[in-house]
């Protein structure tokens, strides 16, 4: 849903359960400080640290009020392997790049959680022997940065993946019983009913192996949601699913349920604006929900005005908006008050039938990131692709950018 890599034996875990007892505090010599409130983790925004023009989270820290950021995304090895990487590229045995944005946030007196998966590439759950190997790669990250937080963002495709999906559950089980006071979420997609028939497998796998984090979440978006009302329809449904599941009552099971949103235009061209987030927010907040998180402060700020509701982007939301107005509701939801902003901008989007790009040739060789029209949209390749027509895919190479 969103978004825009040899294994470790089971070995390699086996000093985990002496070891990870402790692991919270070896992190503190790469600059873990005292755990926050499980409140600002539970509604810390995802940010990339590393990819989609990263803003400064001090600047949203002094702007907002915000005090706990969500680092994504930690998968396999592009080349192959049972280690964590950021993005598949950054091993995080030897990263400084990352720690560095975690010692600004912590400077300021926030915390960071690091979510693992996501939409696309291959995930540690995937390629590693068992759960407690891949127990032991996550454990790295764990020490290396000292988290008091961990999020297993279960989707696209591992999540079709019964033995993966049985590594990722186990090292989530391992991992809370071996790093006591660990805030762990479980995060995956969201349909009109709640979650699909692989995020209801998702939950009996959990449930079978006797493991509870501290809140399941879905994605309201990507899947025909339009607007609040679709959303927190989605989340009446899905808390129904969890009574159903683990045999919780009503008031339990909204408090371990989660909502992981998508501010401004999604992947599929949905839009949620501030007022859907406010009407989600008094939503999670009068059930009594244990999450509110969103997809992402890199995409919390307006576009340019061209761009306005014309393209979904990694890097702005496409719609009116002020810098960092939905972080805001993050704030509200850990029971801060945000200061107050100047008034959203007026909405300029792009006019239809005008910008197109130069026309799409079965011909031409083209690479990530060049553009063209084709049956009156834009597309943008995301990788290298010849005759492959112009088509919305969630798997395909190309991109829609909006009408033209």
């Amino acid at each position: 849903m969103r978004r825009l890599r040899a294994c470790l034996g089971a070995a390699a875990a086996v000093g985990l359960a002496a070891a990870g007892t402790t692991a919270l505090v070896a992190g503190s010599a790469s600059g873990a400080t005292s755990a926050l409130a499980n409140r600002w983790y539970a509604a810390a925004p995802y940010l990339m640290p590393l990819d989609n023009d990263p803003p400064d989270p001090a600047a949203i820290m002094d702007a907002t009020g915000l005090k706990a950021f969500q680092l994504a995304f930690v998968l396999a090895p592009n080349g192959g392997g049972c280690s964590p990487t950021w993005g598949g590229t950054a091993a995080v045995s030897s990263d400084t790049a990352v720690q560095s944005v975690v010692n600004t946030i912590r400077a300021k007196g926030g915390d960071v959680s690091v979510s693992i998966g996501g939409y696309g590439g291959t995930k540690i759950g995937q390629v590693c022997s068992d759960a407690a190997a891949t127990a032991a790669a996550y454990q790295q990250v764990i020490t290396k940065y000292g988290l008091h937080a961990i999020d297993f963002d279960l989707e696209e495709p591992e999540y079709e993946n019964t033995a993966a999906i049985k590594n990722e559950i186990g090292a989530a089980k391992i991992l809370q019983q071996n790093n006591p006071g660990l805030y762990v979420s479980v995060t995956t997609a969201g349909t009109a009913d709640g979650t699909g028939w692989f995020g209801k497998q998702m939950l009996l796998e959990a449930k079978s192996q006797g493991f509870t984090p501290n809140n399941f979440s879905i994605m309201p978006f990507d899947g025909g949601f339009n607007g609040a009302a679709s959303q927190t329809g989605a989340l009446t449904n899905f808390n129904q699913i969890l009574q159903s599941t683990f045999g919780w009552d009503q008031a339990t099971a909204y408090a371990h349920e989660g909502f992981s949103g998508m501010n401004g235009r999604s992947d599929t061209g949905e839009f949620f604006t501030q007022t859907d987030f406010q009407t989600v927010l008094d939503y999670a907040t009068s059930h009594n929900m244990d999450r509110f998180t969103f997809w992402s402060l890199n995409r919390d700020r307006q576009c340019t005005p061209a761009d306005n509701g014309g393209r979904t982007s990694g890097t702005c939301s496409s719609v009116a908006q002020n810098s960092w107005d939905f972080a805001k509701y993050s704030v509200k939801f850990a029971g801060a008050t945000p200061p107050s902003s100047t008034p959203t901008p007026t909405p300029t989007p792009t006019p239809p039938g005008t910008g197109c790009k130069p026309a799409w040739s079965s011909t031409a060789v083209y690479t990530a990131g060049n553009e063209v029209s084709y049956n009156n949209h834009n597309w943008k390749a995301k990788w290298w692709t010849q005759n492959e027509t112009p088509v919305a895919s969630d798997w395909g190479v190309w991109q829609d950018e909006g009408a033209c």
